[in-house]
């Protein structure tokens, strides 16, 4: 479904600040697969996901999904068929648009015409629907510039223009690491429902260690531009935060040294 062949990005080449943030990285999901993307500041994980959605051409490798190669495509273009969701609850949505604009421009992404605020009855009542299943309270305001909504509340509306027209690929980038502990919890709930009523094809980056073991199917941890664990299955069944951290040592030689991934404490426990 997404496979990225050897992906090679180096900013300020040919500079003393040379840095290879991606470092011939090659990672395959499957149809539905859930993905939570770990690893320390600077590994590499952001990088990737600007790598899948377009945000810079890749010095080297390419980035398949759903068969088609889309290395060169442009990110305007990809962005049909992937949706991103970011830590800052400020990015994905236009604040001075209210709630049923910022949806009825996501809404209008797959049509053949340009992108429109306007909207239908039945587009109208589709937008309630999904906006009521949230449990947010959100279906009531939809006259609500977004500029206005809580941090919490912007990243529910995110997360369903996100994912209006079903996206092909789904990717979270620490998208409830800037909420409150009540928020990120209710936020990971609804993120959850989505995933797993679609069978949709997801990668989250999370700074919870813990958690990470425990959401979706499948853990990968990047260190230095590379992959160096990709645990699945029984693997990753039952094992522990020490567990994790001793596999990083013995595959990067070192010692973890994120507090902020250590310390986090996951709440599902």
């Amino acid at each position: 479904m997404l496979k990225i062949e050897s992906a090679v990005k180096t900013f300020f080449k040919g500079t003393p600040n040379e840095h290879t943030a991606l470092d011939h990285v090659s990672l395959s999901l499957e149809n539905g697969e859930f993905v939570t993307l770990v690893g320390s500041n600077g590994a590499g994980k952001s990088t990737l996901f600007n790598a899948i959605c377009g945000s810079f051409m890749l010095d080297g490798g390419a980035v398949m999904l759903d068969g088609k190669d889309i290395t060169y495509q442009p990110d305007y273009r990809r962005a049909a068929d992937i949706g991103r969701v970011f830590q800052d609850p400020m990015k994905g949505t236009a604040p001075n648009l209210t709630i049923e604009e910022n949806l009825a421009l996501a809404y209008s992404r797959k049509k053949k015409h340009a992108f429109s605020l306007a909207v239908n009855k039945r587009d109208i009542a589709y937008f309630r629907e999904r906006l009521a299943a949230m449990d947010m309270g959100l279906e009531d305001r939809m006259k609500t510039k977004v500029g206005l909504l809580s941090g919490g509340q912007r990243q529910v509306v995110t997360l369903l223009m996100c994912t209006l027209n079903m996206p092909k690929l789904l990717l979270l980038d620490e998208h409830t690491a800037a909420l409150d502990p009540q928020t990120s919890d209710k936020i990971m709930k609804i993120t959850n429902d989505i995933v797993k009523e679609n069978n949709l094809t997801t990668m989250m980056i999370t700074h919870n260690l813990n958690a990470a073991l425990r959401t979706g199917t499948r853990t990968v941890m990047m260190d230095s531009g590379k992959v160096i664990l990709d645990i699945s299955g029984s693997e990753r069944d039952g094992m522990t935060l020490n567990d994790l951290l001793e596999m990083y040592s013995q595959k990067s030689d070192k010692q973890f040294d994120n507090d902020r991934m250590l310390l986090t404490k996951d709440r599902s426990e």
